[in-house]
């Protein structure tokens, strides 16, 4: 409902037309460009027509009629109230902003930029899509289709060089891992293995002893025999007959070289070579530090009644393989000069290697009964 705009008239509501600025005593309502042309209570009346801006004096602040009527604010036509304008139009490469309400201004902000989060544009003018790819020339970009995208993904799949590299370090990676898994069950596991077998053939074999069920005499290949100690090493490891690998060796015992060309004496011989073999890494390791006796250092040998006891001699620190003549009744380069009852160790050096022999030798120098009890090298 519009209201009613107030009269010409002079002396509507109860004020004179000669009244000019002697209402409320003064000139607040009454000096020209106060409030209108003539004053709000000047002489066309109450609430002259300079309040709409029809006959509007000039503005005191702006300088000129014109311009004063320009700067009024419009008119509320529903409550005849000011309002604070509307903020002036940006100007953007997009639509102009919408005019209306909050409402149109929602419906064009959902225009704009969609209502799952379309295209957005940058502080620099520049747009983005959904997927934050960069538009092109600052236009906005309509999202990929299904299409699109797998053609995209494709797009960005590795090259047969990439992968092929990639594979290859994958193997090379692969093999890095067996090799150090083989390298721990060399070094680590097998010595677990072999150590925990020879301890329980040692045990088994004084057991034997024990309940008199073993006699000195011939052994079959692999069997254990007799037990080897070094206690300057602390090694306590069984003598098995045979040098064979599987059987002997890679249980962590002490083979005796007991066949073909390459059989020895036994210690109970009145003359002879006790010919011994052992590995010195892996598998038990028995004879892995025999490099650091000394002439003089007692190794002893336990059957089922008797203690032999030897004294190092002398070392042999490299010979080849094929050097057979260390196990001779007299060995050579020994030092050896007549028949006697002697002892010979052999291993691989250097260590983790099987290229040549490290040859350690003993002469006995008792014969102890084991009802006598032990030796004074083991005692001591």
């Amino acid at each position: 409902m519009t209201a009613l705009r107030p009269e010409r008239e002079s002396g509507a509501h109860g004020y004179g037309a000669g009244d000019q600025g002697t209402s409320y005593g003064g000139q607040p309502y009454g000096v020209q460009g106060a409030y209108g042309v003539e004053g709000a209570h000047g002489a066309d009346g109450a609430y002259g027509d300079g309040w709409y801006g029809q006959a509007a004096g000039p503005d005191p602040y702006a300088g000129g009629a014109e311009d004063a009527t320009a700067q009024l604010p419009p008119i509320d036509e529903e409550t005849v109230a000011l309002r604070i304008p509307d903020p002036p139009p940006r100007t953007t490469r997009e639509e102009p902003p919408p005019t209306g309400g909050r409402a149109a201004r929602r419906k064009a902000a959902r225009k704009r930029h969609g209502r799952r989060g379309g295209s957005h544009k940058a502080g620099d003018g520049s747009t983005t899509g959904r997927a934050g790819d960069s538009a092109s020339e600052g236009a906005p970009r309509a999202p990929l289709s299904r299409v699109e995208a797998r053609r995209q993904a494709r797009s960005r799949k590795a090259s047969p060089a990439v992968m092929a590299s990639r594979a290859i370090g994958e193997v090379f990676i692969t093999t890095g891992v067996l090799m150090l898994l083989f390298v721990t069950y060399q070094l680590w596991w097998t010595n677990v293995r072999a150590q925990a077998q020879a301890g329980k053939e040692a045990s088994d074999l004084q057991q034997d002893w024990a309940n008199g069920e073993r006699k000195p005499g011939a052994f079959e290949p692999g069997q254990g025999f007799a037990l080897l100690h070094i206690p300057k090493l602390d090694v306590v490891v069984p003598i098995a007959e045979g040098i064979s690998s599987k059987k002997v060796l890679d249980r962590g015992m002490v083979g005796h070289y007991a066949e073909g060309a390459l059989k020895t004496a036994m210690p109970g011989d009145k003359s002879g070579n006790f010919g011994l073999a052992g590995h010195r890494n892996t598998h038990g390791e028995p004879f892995r530090y025999i490099n650091r006796l000394q002439p003089g250092d007692p190794i002893v040998v336990e059957t089922q009644d008797k203690y032999f006891v030897y004294k190092t001699a002398s070392m042999l620190p490299v010979t080849p393989p094929s050097n057979v003549s260390v196990l001779d009744p007299v060995p050579k380069g020994s030092g050896f000069t007549g028949p006697g009852r002697y002892i010979t160790l052999t291993t691989c050096t250097p260590e983790f290697t099987s290229k040549y022999r490290l040859i350690v030798w003993g002469q006995m120098v008792e014969e102890r009964p084991r009802s006598k009890g032990k030796p004074d090298a083991l005692v001591s």
